[in-house]
């Protein structure tokens, strides 16, 4: 046995032993400082003025009771304008026409807590500022605020509550939904809800500026490529985000906090992920990120703040994690099930309670890059002071997968056994365990913003 090994035999052994011992106290520099309290600004969901007065539907100069006696009275290009309370369902076949409320939440159409409300059967129909409310509660018959079985459609500045699906798009081109509220049903088990904007084999939609809450995804893809989704927010659901089966998508600038998942990623090819921010999605499975099956995909520039996992990577392959900041989570980045070919680089692993854990017998290393990562806990030595620490950075090594395994032994993570087996394994390459290495760690964080997430809880 190499001397190396023996010492990190000695020292784990050591470890192993005081761990059944009484509980110390730990190290005193755990932070006082949490993110728990963390939300994004969203819009007032319920607290909006209801329409007293009869619906009045107009089309040129012609008053209507009825959205859809406007609806089917209207030619290609007319405008219907409503205002006021409508308890109807509604099925658009016309194409070409603008549904629109004389003002945002100026009219309401009521389904009576049956079947779709509002259903899109032609092209290049224009639904704006209404209120969409009270479907039917049948998940399998895809009871909805809005389905769209047209293509070209525009759902614009609309609040949906009280919904099982809030827009059901189906196998159409070109469909926007943008600056529109969606809300379920708090009384509805969660997983009995249905998704908020749910994307079926339709491609090149674009999902914009939306608050999504109380449904069971925020926004679902089943075969759906070529959707654009930015700037939308998603809070207490089950995942923000979810991809299935759905290649070439693109999420940017969005914000999915106090779910179970922020955004779940699972059996799709070429993804980007940018700019996006995951905080506090802690439930049961409690990932920011969750890459499940994923091939071909960037993940660059997000926040993932305050998670179970800030990114957990399942049997994924050839991935780009570039340029994330990754905060006070459980573990920063759990690596696992075959996972393979990630490039990992310029991310900033910061106060997190386990920066990572790879479940692996071979070591991965990080990185086929002129700079690797950030790494609040590692030991810098940067002497020629060019940003990058002569000194390797085992975030995955023995201690690691010691304490990962056995957690009552994290009490002595701060102890002089547990220094000794870390520095040997960053300092001295012939001592090669299982787990991560990161060769050129960094100096300095490239985020200088991970303190403004314990700094303003109202965001």
């Amino acid at each position: 046995m190499r001397d190396g090994t023996f010492a990190v035999a000695a020292a784990v052994v050591l470890v192993c032993s005081l761990a059944g011992a009484a509980v110390a106290a730990t190290s005193g520099s755990a932070e006082s400082e949490s993110v728990d309290g963390w939300r994004a600004d969203v819009p007032a969901v319920h607290d909006v003025d209801e329409p007293q007065s009869d619906g009045v539907a107009t089309v040129d100069d012609r008053e209507f009771d009825s959205v859809q006696a406007a609806v089917d009275a209207a030619d290609p290009g007319d405008t219907v304008r409503l205002e006021g309370r409508f308890d109807e369902r509604v099925v658009v076949d016309t194409r070409d026409v603008t549904i629109a409320a004389v003002e945002r939440d100026g009219a309401v159409i009521d389904g009576g807590g049956e079947g779709t409300v509002v259903e899109i059967q032609a092209e290049n129909v224009t639904l704006e500022n209404v209120w969409i409310r009270n479907s039917g509660l049948e998940r399998a018959d895809t009871d909805s605020g809005v389905v769209v079985n047209g293509s070209n459609a525009t759902l614009s500045a609309l609040r949906l509550t009280e919904i099982q699906f809030g827009v059901w798009i189906g196998s159409v081109d070109d469909v926007t939904v943008e600056d529109s509220i969606v809300a379920g049903r708090e009384d509805v088990p969660l997983a009995e809800r249905g998704n908020g904007i749910h994307l079926w084999e339709a491609t090149d939609a674009e999902v914009r500026n939306n608050s999504v809450t109380t449904v069971r995804d925020g926004i679902y893809y089943q075969w759906a490529e070529g959707i654009v989704a930015e700037g939308n927010t998603m809070w207490d659901m089950r995942y923000g985000v979810h991809y299935m089966y759905s290649d070439d998508n693109r999420l940017e600038d969005n914000v999915a906090f106090d779910n179970d998942v922020g955004f779940a990623l699972m059996v799709s090819k070429r993804l980007t992920l940018l700019n996006n921010t995951a905080v506090n999605n802690d439930g049961t499975s409690g990932h920011g990120i969750l890459l499940k099956d994923v091939e071909d995909s960037e993940v660059i520039g997000n926040d993932l703040v305050g998670n179970g996992n800030g990114l957990y990577v399942h049997n994924s392959q050839d991935n780009r994690l570039a340029s994330n900041l990754v905060l006070a989570n459980d573990v920063g980045v759990h690596i696992t099930g075959g996972s393979s070919g990630e490039t990992v680089s310029g991310n900033s692993f910061i106060r997190n309670g386990e920066a990572a854990f790879a479940e692996t017998k071979s070591q991965t290393s990080w990185n086929g890059t002129d700079r690797g990562n950030y790494w609040s806990a590692a030991r810098v030595a940067d002497l020629d002071e060019d940003g990058i620490s002569e000194n390797r950075h085992r975030p995955a090594g023995t201690v690691e997968r010691l304490v990962h395994e056995k957690p009552q032994a994290a009490v002595f993570a701060q102890s002089p056994a547990f220094d000794a087996v870390k520095l040997a394994e960053s300092s001295f390459p012939v001592l090669e365990t299982p787990g991560i290495v990161d060769h050129r760690p960094l100096a300095d964080s490239p985020h200088e913003h991970w303190r403004s997430y314990y700094e303003n809880h109202d965001n």
